[in-house]
């Protein structure tokens, strides 16, 4: 071998030992010694400057102070703790919005339903005085009274209008043109049902009188045909049928009682017929009718004789007796029941 060529095996054997790893520890069954070529690595970051450093540490630590970014996890829970604190901060304008748009709704429909209210009232003190107020209110029960809990019949309809002729309903043709008048009158304003237009009607008839401010809900649906017949409690009931008649209605002895006390007003002869008090409970305790003397066994039906007959009855006849605030309280209560029981109701 020449000189230059042996120079340049020891040139090229020294560039292959300085790139590689000798393994001098041959195998048995090769003697001949192998290579294993280093692990790549990747490069090192650039050094950053001691204000570059001291920048990004501000940055991660101004805007929540008692957070550590210990490691790789911490510096997530930051990430996303600020996410939510943004959503949170840019939604919350929207949703409260939102709510107050809803309560907004609810006010304005309470302020609709009211300005109605006034306006069927204001028209119905125009033309019915205390002198037509008790035809008035007998409308009332007349509607109201056909309701069946069981069959779920009847009740606070309007259908009044369509039953008229029927020889229950004999007298009320005169109130049902009053009405008639004031709902024509407020239709060009504002439709209204029969229904809303005889409930409303009947508590002002009572307040008119003297008797108790009621105010009633609104937004009772019409219908289209009258109710069946024989629903109407019957005059000549005893107080046990009556109890049974009302029950069947969804109302109690006590609401009994309480609605009987209506018959205040009118020609049944319980003190003025044009003021609304508990006159009829005092009279019911004399029990005038027994006597022989004069027109005083005409004064009242058999049903309110009745109810001084009966031991439950009788207890509620003698509160009411003693105490008018009481009565009065008692009568609102079941008047808007009864205006109630059987409606169907407009969806808002």
């Amino acid at each position: 071998m020449s000189s230059t060529t042996s120079s340049m095996f020891r040139y090229k054997a020294k560039r292959m030992a300085s790139s590689t790893i000798l393994h001098h520890t041959p195998s048995p069954n090769c003697p001949i010694p192998y290579f294993s070529f280093p692990q790549f690595k990747s490069p090192a970051k650039p050094k950053q400057s001691p204000s570059t450093v001291k920048c990004r540490q501000n940055l991660h630590t101004s805007s929540l102070p008692t957070e550590t970014l210990d490691d790789e996890s911490g510096e997530r829970r930051l990430i996303l703790n600020r996410r939510r604190t943004f959503i949170c901060v840019s939604t919350l304008p929207f949703m409260l919005r939102a709510d107050e748009s809803v309560e907004g709704f609810g006010a304005k429909a309470a302020e609709s339903v009211t300005n109605i209210h006034m306006l069927i009232a204001g028209a119905v003190r125009k033309v019915v005085s205390k002198g037509k107020a008790a035809g008035v209110l007998r409308l009332v029960f007349h509607d109201a009274g056909t309701f069946d809990m069981d069959e779920n019949l009847g009740g606070m309809n309007g259908s009044i209008i369509y039953e008229l002729d029927r020889p229950e309903n004999a007298g009320l043709k005169k109130s049902f043109k009053i009405l008639d008048k004031v709902k024509s009158e407020v239709d060009a304003m504002q439709s209204v049902s029969w229904a809303d237009m005889i409930a409303v009607a009947g508590a002002e008839a009572v307040s008119v009188c003297g008797g108790p401010t009621i105010t009633v809900p609104l937004g009772r649906l019409d219908s289209e045909v009258p109710d069946s017949e024989g629903n109407l409690p019957e005059e000549s009931l005893d107080a046990s049928a009556l109890k049974q008649c009302f029950k069947r209605k969804g109302l109690s002895t006590q609401e009994l009682v309480a609605l009987s006390g209506a018959h205040t007003l009118g020609s049944k002869g319980f003190g003025n017929p044009t003021v609304f008090d508990n006159e009829y409970y005092k009279i019911l305790l004399q029990k005038p009718w027994t006597s022989s003397a004069g027109m005083s066994n005409m004064i009242g039906l058999p049903s309110d004789h009745a109810l001084v007959e009966d031991d439950e009855c009788l207890g509620w006849v003698q509160k009411y007796a003693d105490d008018q605030n009481l009565f009065f309280e008692d009568f609102k209560k079941a008047y808007i029941k009864l205006v109630n029981s059987g409606a169907r109701w407009r969806s808002l």
